[in-house]
């Protein structure tokens, strides 16, 4: 089968998919998600008043991370992101989605050669492509500021 009619084959028998109702539903499940982290960043701050700002804010992601990876350990979270899509990858509970996912995958090979070694399999580059950019963006920044 040639290219040309290979793809052919694949428009003719892909599913097709709404666009307007897929962004919606990725706009309200992630700003959704949003709003639970900030529901509980004011739980936090009332529960916790004598805490910085902060200490909340910290608190609040490491709640959302363990969300994320709690949910998606019992196979929630993957539900959710077969509905919102992009809406589900967005917030920090999608980074720790894609933390546990391959870990999870992995653990019938063992703790070590398995989930340990997997874990970082798609969180991996996304870590250092981020920390290398905040480094070169610090640095030009500096220079930018030293310039002045």
């Amino acid at each position: 089968m040639e290219d040309k009619e290979y793809q052919e084959y694949v428009h003719a028998h892909a599913q097709k998919s709404n666009e307007i109702v897929t962004l919606l539903w990725a706009f309200c499940v992630g700003g959704l998600i949003c709003c639970i982290g900030e529901a509980i960043g004011d739980l936090y701050t009332y529960l916790l008043s004598g805490w910085t700002a902060e200490r909340i804010a910290t608190l609040t992601s490491m709640t959302l991370i363990f969300l994320g990876a709690f949910l998606t350990a019992i196979g929630v979270y993957d539900k959710i992101g077969i509905k919102a899509g992009g809406g589900s990858i967005v917030p920090i509970t999608g980074f720790a989605n894609s933390v546990v996912s391959p870990a999870m995958e992995f653990n019938k090979e063992g703790i070590v050669l398995g989930m340990m070694a997997k874990m970082f399999v798609i969180a991996g580059p996304i870590i250092v492509t981020g920390t290398v950019a905040s480094v070169v963006f610090g640095v030009i920044y500096r220079i930018i500021e030293v310039a002045r």
